[in-house]
């Protein structure tokens, strides 16, 4: 997938003023991926609201598996226009079932109070190897691991781990991951569209770092992996095409769930967003 194509997956035909239709990412574990249907509603949402208003959050729920070979519809339910607010509920169809459902709130730009953590002192993207150059060293070692992460890779981002890539690791680790991101083509887009692309990409291992505790067993027995819920919160602006780190951390998980969060912040030390996820991760026997 090019950045043409990926572009071509976020922006929606429109069917009415309320309803959209969207095509589908091909992944290779053959369900929708999450992402697609975060970024996908965002636009659905995004379409509906005046120029002026910019996403500050959004909250999902992924209700059912995807169906790759159809494509997705979006109806947007305008909940409120407000002085300052307006608020966007999106559900996402196919077959006339709703497999995602998104409540997503936009605002005027407004002066205000200002504060944030300080971003993690870790090596910046220029000292690291991206994850392909990383996995290279792996591909006898753990063949069948490796041909996995090539085709699930999305190679219209590049991906600089700090440590070694969770996917392939065989040691039990404490759930602290850290990620730098960016396109790898540059794009000449409104702040939406950068939007609607973290959106995409924030799917991308968060939910991953609750298994570094459990790696040991999971290169074993392996994990099944779905997104139950996703949270994104946009705090300030920023370039989908410059490095962004990904701060992840997962503080629990139990009863085949697994929680994580993140902190998104430019190489400036600019926090850019917050995530939040939970999903299922339940131990399959080989």
């Amino acid at each position: 997938m090019d950045i043409e194509e990926l572009i071509s997956i976020v922006t929606l035909k429109k069917i009415n003023d309320n309803k959209f239709e969207g095509q589908n990412y091909r992944t290779v574990w053959g369900r929708i991926f999450g992402g697609q249907v975060l970024s996908q509603s965002l636009h659905a949402a995004y379409q509906t609201v005046p120029e002026d208003r910019l996403a500050h959050s959004m909250h999902g729920y992924f209700i059912l598996p995807g169906d790759l070979n159809e494509p997705v519809t979006y109806e947007v339910d305008k909940i409120r226009n407000g002085g300052s607010f307006t608020t966007r509920r999106v559900v996402a169809f196919q077959k006339d079932r709703a497999i995602f459902n998104m409540a997503a709130s936009f605002q005027k730009k407004e002066e205000g109070y200002n504060h944030q953590i300080n971003k993690p002192n870790v090596l910046s993207p220029d000292l690291l190897l991206n994850d392909f150059q990383q996995a290279e060293k792996y591909k006898d070692e753990i063949p069948e691991r490796y041909q996995i992460f090539l085709k699930a890779h999305p190679k219209v981002f590049e991906f600089k781990p700090v440590g070694t890539n969770t996917f392939l690791r065989n040691e039990n680790a404490l759930p602290i991951n850290h990620c730098w991101l960016r396109l790898k083509d540059k794009i000449d887009m409104p702040l939406p569209y950068h939007h609607q692309l973290l959106a995409f990409v924030s799917d991308y291992q968060l939910l991953a770092t609750a298994s570094l505790p459990h790696r040991k067993e999971i290169a074993k027995t392996r994990a099944y992996y779905a997104s139950l819920d996703h949270a994104l919160w946009f705090h300030r602006d920023f370039s989908i095409n410059e490095w962004l780190l990904y701060d992840m951390e997962s503080p629990s998980a139990s009863n085949s769930r697994g929680f994580a969060r993140g902190s998104i912040f430019k190489k400036d030390g600019t926090m850019i967003a917050s995530v939040a996820q939970e999903g299922l991760m339940r131990k399959l026997i080989k």
